[in-house]
C-alpha cells in the first residue's frame, strides 16, 4: 500500500521539483518509504502535528490543503449561517508556518469562506481571542507548539475559541477522510472568491490587551515596587515577544530581553528544543539574570501559550519551576488576592487535568473552591468554562496543566502565556511589596499542605506504528490488576477507557469524565500514577504524584515506583 502511495506522489505533476527531488532520494530507503506513506497524518483531538515533508504522514502544502477542504465541507454542512461567518487563522515562528497559513487560507477562501489571517506571527491565546471576537465558526492555528524544528501543526478551534470539540472533531474527520487522495479534484485552491481573505489588524491587538489588562490583582502594588523588579524574559524565537513585553510594560514591569533568542529563527539554532519546561531551555535566560542580578525569569514557547519560569531559591540560585510547581503558585495567588479583595465568589471554580498535582485540591478546598479533573488537553478545560462559567451558574476562576499552561479569564480558551506571564510577574511584585518572595511562598504551601513531589517519564516509540505500539502498553496495564506498586498499595485504579473507577475489591464506580485512552492508580497516601500516550509527539508519558514529608524522600520514593512502573509495562526511559 505505502509503496502505491509513494508511486502516485513521485509521479504527481502537483510536486514541486523540490518535492519530486526529495522523493527520488528515498527511491532506496524503503524504512523512511513506510514511514512516510505506510499511514496518512492522525487527525487527532489537537488537530494534526507531523514532521515537515513530503508525504501522506508528514507536514507538508497537500496535506494541508486536504485538511483544509474537509474543514471547508465541515463548515459547508452546518449551513449557510455558518458559511457567512468566517474563519480566523494565525501561525508562529516555525519554518512554512506563514506559507501554510496562507494556503489554509486560499482553499477556504476558494470555497467562498470568509478568512481573516494575522498579518503576521501571533500567539495561541491571540487567535483564541479573535475567534470569539470575529464571531467566527471556527479557527486555525499553524504550529506544532513546543517540538522539534522539524515539526509543524496544523489546530482546530471551535466557535467558543476552545480547541474544536471531540463530538465536531470526529465529523470533521470523517470530512476530511471522504477526500481520497491529496490530489483528488475534490480540494479546491488557487481560485480565492474575491475579497474573502482580509487581514487582522492592530485594533484586534488592541481589544486582546485592554481584556487581559482587567485581570490584575495588585492594583497599585506593580507601581509601587514594578521598578525595583528585574525580570529576564527569552521568547525562544517565538510569537511571544511583542505581546509579552506590551503587557510587562503596561504593568509597569522592564523586562530584560534575551536579544539572541528574540527574533524569529525556524531552526531554533540556540536551544535544543524550544520548551520552556525544560530548564535547559531557559539556560541563556538564567545567565543573563545572573549578570545583571535579575529576580526572575520567562520563557514562552514558539505559539506563546506555555510559561517556563525560574526563580532564585534560598541560597539565591536559580531553580526551573516545574509547571505544577508555578500551577499551584499561581492558583493560591490568585484565589488568595481574590479573597483578600473581598471578590471572590462563592460559586467559584478551579480545572485542572487528572495528571496535574493532587496538591491543587487542597488549595481550592481551602478556598472555598470548586476543583474539576478533566482529561488531557486544554480543550476540556475550555468546555468546563462553557458548560458552567458561559452558562451563568458557576465562575471559572483559574485553570492549568502540568505542562506549563495555565488561563485566568474567559477572553480565550486555550492555555495563554500572555496572561500567565502578567500574573507571574505582578505575583513578584506582590511578594515583594510584602518583603517575602515566591519560592519562600512555595514552601509555605509544601508546609500548609504537605509536601508533593511531581515529575513525570517519557518514553519514546518510533516508527509508523508507534501509537499502536504505545496504545498495546497501556492496554497491557489495563488488563493487569496490581494490588501494589513498590511498598504502596494501590487504592483503586481509573480506566478512562470506560470510563471507570476500580476499586481494589473489584467493585466498580462511573466516572463522570470524557473517555480517553489513560490508566490511573491510586495509592494510599494519596499520591497516584497515570500512564497515557503523548497526543502530540510518540512518547508514553507515566506521570508521578508523590505526597511525602520532604523532597529527599519523595525522590527515594519516585526512583522506585519510576522503576517497578517501568518493569510492569516492560519498557525502559530513553
Amino acid at each position: 500500500m505505502y509503496s502505491e502511495r509513494f508511486k502516485e506522489w513521485a509521479e504527481s505533476p502537483k510536486l514541486s521539483r523540490e518535492e519530486k527531488a526529495e522523493l527520488a532520494a528515498l527511491a532506496e530507503n524503503e524504512k523512511e518509504i513506510e514511514y512516510r506513506f505506510g499511514k496518512e497524518l492522525e487527525f487527532g483531538t489537537a488537530g494534526m502535528r507531523g514532521i515537515m515533508g513530503a508525504g501522506t504522514n508528514m507536514m507538508n502544502v497537500h496535506t494541508v490543503r486536504r485538511a483544509t477542504q474537509g474543514l471547508a465541507d465541515y463548515i459547508k454542512s452546518l449551513g449557510l449561517a455558518a458559511m457567512k461567518r468566517c474563519v480566523a487563522i494565525s501561525y508562529d515562528t516555525r519554518k512554512n508556518s506563514r506559507l501554510f497559513a496562507e494556503i489554509a487560507a486560499d482553499v477556504l477562501a476558494t470555497n467562498n469562506i470568509k478568512t481573516y489571517l494575522f498579518k503576521k506571527e501571533h500567539p495561541v491565546p491571540m487567535l483564541s481571542f479573535a475567534v470569539r471576537e470575529l464571531g467566527a465558526a471556527a479557527g486555525v492555528m499553524i504550529t506544532a507548539s513546543h517540538n522539534p524544528k522539524e515539526y509543524n501543526g496544523y489546530k482546530v478551534f471551535g466557535e467558543d475559541g476552545a480547541q474544536m470539540a471531540i463530538e465536531d472533531t470526529e465529523k470533521l474527520v470523517r470530512r476530511i477522510e471522504e477526500i481520497e487522495s491529496c490530489f483528488s479534484g475534490k480540494i479546491k485552491y488557487g481560485a480565492p472568491v474575491k475579497g474573502k481573505i482580509r487581514t487582522i489588524g492592530a485594533s484586534l491587538d488592541r481589544k486582546y490587551y485592554r481584556a487581559i489588562g482587567k485581570l490584575t490583582h495588585s492594583g497599585n502594588i506593580e507601581k509601587k515596587v514594578g521598578k525595583e523588579i528585574k525580570l529576564v524574559y527569552t521568547p525562544l524565537h517565538g510569537s511571544g515577544f511583542v505581546p509579552v513585553t506590551t503587557i510587562l510594560k503596561k504593568l509597569g514591569i522592564r523586562a530584560t530581553i534575551v536579544e539572541e533568542q528574540s527574533q524569529p529563527d525556524p531552526g531554533f539554532t540556540t536551544v535544543n528544543v524550544p520548551n520552556p519546561e525544560f530548564k535547559e531551555s531557559l539556560s541563556m535566560g538564567i545567565r543573563l539574570a545572573d549578570k545583571i542580578r535579575a529576580d526572575v525569569v520567562f520563557g514562552t514557547d514558539p505559539d506563546c501559550d506555555r510559561l517556563g519560569v525560574a526563580v532564585r531559591n534560598g541560597k539565591g540560585e536559580f531553580v526551573a519551576l516545574s509547571g505544577n510547581q508555578a500551577g499551584v503558585l499561581l492558583l493560591d495567588y490568585v484565589l488568595g488576592r481574590l479573597k483578600e479583595t473581598g471578590r471572590l465568589p462563592a460559586n467559584g471554580f478551579v480545572v485542572k487535568s487528572f495528571v496535574t498535582t493532587s496538591m491543587a485540591k487542597a488549595i481550592a478546598d481551602d478556598y472555598g473552591a470548586e476543583l474539576m479533573d478533566v482529561p488531557v488537553g486544554f480543550k476540556f478545560i475550555g468546555e468546563k468554562i462553557k458548560q458552567f462559567d458561559d452558562a451563568g451558574s458557576k465562575k471559572f476562576l483559574f485553570g492549568f496543566e502540568e505542562s506549563c499552561g495555565y488561563l485566568r479569564g474567559t477572553h480565550c480558551r486555550d492555555k495563554d502565556a500572555v496572561v500567565a506571564s502578567m500574573l507571574f510577574a505582578e505575583m513578584v511584585c506582590y511578594y515583594t511589596y510584602k518583603n517575602t518572595g515566591v519560592f519562600q511562598r512555595l514552601k509555605e504551601l509544601y508546609g500548609k499542605y504537605g509536601y508533593c513531589l511531581d515529575k513525570n517519564a517519557s518514553y519514546n516509540f518510533g516508527g509508523v506504528n508507534a501509537m499502536e505500539e504505545m496504545n498495546a502498553v497501556v492496554e497491557k496495564l489495563r488488563r493487569t490488576r496490581l494490588d501494589k506498586i513498590d511498598i504502596y498499595n494501590v487504592v483503586a485504579m481509573r480506566d478512562y477507557s470506560l470510563p471507570a473507577r476500580i476499586l481494589a475489591d473489584g467493585t466498580e464506580e462511573a466516572l463522570d469524565i470524557p473517555k480517553n485512552n489513560s490508566v490511573y492508580y491510586e495509592l494510599e497516601n494519596g499520591s497516584f500514577i497515570c500512564v497515557r500516550p503523548s497526543g502530540t509527539e510518540p512518547k508514553l508519558k507515566i506521570y508521578f504524584s508523590v505526597k511525602l514529608k520532604d523532597f529527599a524522600t519523595a525522590e527515594k520514593a519516585f526512583e522506585k515506583l519510576r522503576a517497578a512502573m517501568e518493569e510492569i509495562a516492560g519498557i525502559g526511559e530513553n
